[in-house]
């Protein structure tokens, strides 16, 4: 058994883990991205309304 092969594998193994890693982290970041801008949307409309003076009542 070569020893410099195991620890080729054992590098190409750690890359990829961390690519998952990297890829997961991003996709949490972006989900969590989308929900803040929503809820800085629901904000601003809310001061707009309040602003207004206007009720808006929605059913």
């Amino acid at each position: 058994m070569n020893c410099f092969e195991s620890t080729k594998n054992r590098s190409e193994r750690k890359r990829f883990f961390q690519a998952q890693k990297l890829y997961f982290l991003t996709s949490v970041k972006e989900a969590y991205e989308r929900k803040l801008a929503a809820i800085t949307a629901s904000i601003s409309k809310l001061e707009e309304q309040m602003e207004s003076g206007t009720p808006n009542i929605e059913s």
